[in-house]
């Protein structure tokens, strides 16, 4: 895991991998739905990077558009689904220690939007988290 994660070139390398995983855009085809995650610090710990949030605007396979927000200065885009976790639960996610589905059931992440939809897309949302960890590799 990179020391620095959240940082920029990771959400750039993340609307890159997006773009251009043929599995993605298959399985994402018919996803309609921006997001944006915010990744707070573990509670106890002080942190002087976080929280941050990552905004990504997906739809239909294709990242329109990835920024990295940080909350202090600039306020998160309306999104259709919110997702909010401190950083180790984020970690925990894309190191495979903890199934996305699971989280969000336990609450462990949080999420505001149609629950339903992202459930009736299982694969979808597990495609993403698995891209997700390919960025993650290679920053490691």
């Amino acid at each position: 895991m990179s020391a620095d994660f959240p940082n920029e070139n990771w959400v750039n390398r993340l609307r890159e991998v997006l773009n251009t995983d043929e599995r993605y855009a298959e399985v994402a085809k018919n996803w309609e739905g921006d997001l944006t995650v915010y990744i707070d610090p573990d509670e106890g710990v002080v942190s002087s990077n976080l929280p941050v949030i990552i905004y990504l605007d997906l739809w239909h396979g294709v990242c329109r558009e990835a920024a990295m927000i940080d909350p202090k200065i600039d306020e998160a885009p309306s999104a259709a689904f919110v997702l909010r976790a401190p950083l180790n639960n984020i970690l925990k996610i894309f190191s495979g220690e903890l199934d996305p589905i699971q989280a969000m059931l336990t609450r462990r992440l949080k999420v505001e939007g149609n629950l339903a939809y992202m459930l009736r897309n299982v694969p979808t949302v597990l495609d993403f988290v698995r891209c997700c960890r390919i960025v993650e590799a290679e920053f490691a």
